[in-house]
């Protein structure tokens, strides 16, 4: 596999899985965990009790209780992901964004600097409210109500 450069789609497979197979690692290793637990509660006993198939009870009751606390971890994943790609640019010679903001601290370029820093901490931001977003969608006792 060729290790610098990029237009060919077989240069992109080293850095897609610098990138994605650690975080990909904690995220099902964390979903597994949780939906371990969820299946010893009380409610999925009942689920099945009643009759329920066994497929509407891993998707309904399961699986959108166990996904809570992993989406939780998936979004400050992305954004590492998003930022962690800075140096994985300049390592595979990649160029792009991440690249150009290395480059400027060697070159000690001080507006781009804080221009990455900015993006960083954007995407931070962005991410943890499509998080909490995607709650509601998730959750409905975590939906918004407008008292008045």
């Amino acid at each position: 596999m060729p290790l610098t450069g990029w237009g060919a789609p077989g240069r992109a497979i080293l850095p897609i899985c610098v990138l994605a197979l650690g975080p990909l690692g904690a995220v099902i290793r964390f979903t597994r965990t949780e939906t371990l637990e969820v299946l010893a509660a009380d409610y999925v006993r009942t689920a099945r009790a009643k009759g329920l198939p066994s497929r509407q009870v891993l998707g309904r009751h399961v699986l959108r209780n166990a996904l809570l606390p992993a989406l939780t971890l998936a979004g400050p994943l992305l954004a590492h992901l998003l930022t962690g790609s800075f140096f994985v640019e300049t390592i595979f010679n990649i160029p792009g964004v991440g690249a150009a903001f290395v480059y400027a601290a060697a070159d000690r370029d001080y507006p781009l600097i804080m221009a990455g820093a900015l993006l960083a901490g954007g995407l931070v931001v962005v991410l943890n409210l499509l998080v909490d977003m995607a709650y509601g969608l998730l959750d409905p006792r975590m939906r918004v109500t407008h008292i008045g």
